[in-house]
């Protein structure tokens, strides 16, 4: 059944956006923040904002619900996030058809991390779907939707070597992804040099990288661990000796940023996916160094 309804490491930027990235809270008080930063940052007027899920779908009905509601209250365009961990394949389409009901019209496909946690082997569901590829290719027979899925500047912790990883991505393109957001980073020649591999295998769709403004540099760093990121020591110890002073930690936080994204730029990148980890105030000022301003500010200029 199906619902009707730069390759080069230079180039000219084309028009510049921006998308954010969230995840489902678990306490009143992170509910909060998440509103919160969706109101703070909906006035720059995002490509669309994603909602995460968590690992086996244990968060499904959340990012579900936090997906509509962002489609119901807000201008924002959401996105939800989908894996193949722990499900059939009539399962996973099922939660694709009810984000149709729903309005949605956007989905992050993702493979998903082994349900017994990061690091070990991961094990496809003998009913489920046994790629990415292959979710992708279902989302797009079951209804015309756009499809983001992941990329990997460091190599994906799982691939033998660089070709595998980009048979991965090929594959995930060939089934219909509209756009690869890549892994957050902290070395922009590891994106640069990635951005060269993509173009010289012909994989022609939007390469966006994911950014991870810093706002404590502890969980960033295990943030990185559990995905295959390194944490360069240059970073380490722009942070050491700050635990006890918050406002220094902002600051150092807000210059690798800026310089981070402002050196993207320069180098041709026009699109950047912000991992918000649901604060808005370093992605805030980044996309403030980008040049972009809320609606208000434009209307009254």
């Amino acid at each position: 059944m199906t619902v009707s309804s730069d390759l080069s490491s230079r180039r000219k930027p084309s028009r510049l956006s921006v998308s954010f990235e969230f995840f489902p809270p678990k306490t009143e008080a992170m509910e909060a923040s998440l509103w919160s930063a969706v109101e703070r940052l909906g006035p720059l007027e995002p490509d669309f904002v994603s909602v995460t899920y968590g690992a086996g779908g244990s968060t499904r009905e959340r990012t579900h619900g936090i997906v509509s509601r962002i489609e119901q209250e807000t201008a924002l365009r959401p996105a939800a996030h989908l894996t193949c961990v722990n499900a059939t394949r009539e399962e996973v389409e099922e939660v694709v058809y009810g984000y149709w009901d729903a309005g949605i019209r956007h989905i992050v496909a993702l493979r998903g991390d082994p349900p017994e946690g990061v690091g070990t082997k991961y094990a496809p569901h003998p009913g489920g779907f046994q790629s990415t590829a292959e979710l992708v290719a279902a989302i797009k027979r079951i209804g015309d939707f756009e499809v983001s899925v992941s990329a990997y500047p460091e190599k994906h912790p799982e691939s033998p070597d660089w070709d595998a990883d980009l048979d991965v991505l090929q594959a995930k393109v060939e089934a219909g992804a509209d756009r690869a957001i890549t892994q957050f980073f902290f070395e922009n020649e590891d994106f640069y040099r990635y951005r060269d591999r993509v173009a010289q295998r012909g994989i022609d769709v939007p390469l966006v990288p994911g950014i991870l403004p810093i706002a404590n540099f502890k969980t960033a760093a295990r943030f990185a661990g559990s995905c295959g990121a390194k944490v360069p020591e240059w970073l380490a110890k722009q942070f050491d000796g700050l635990d006890d002073d918050a406002e220094t930690r902002r600051l150092v936080a807000a210059s690798i940023v800026a310089e981070q994204i402002l050196d993207l730029q320069a180098n041709g990148v026009s699109n950047f996916h912000f991992y918000t980890l649901n604060r808005a105030e370093l992605v805030y000022a980044a996309c403030h160094m980008l040049g972009m301003r809320p609606r208000q500010a434009r209307a009254a200029a």
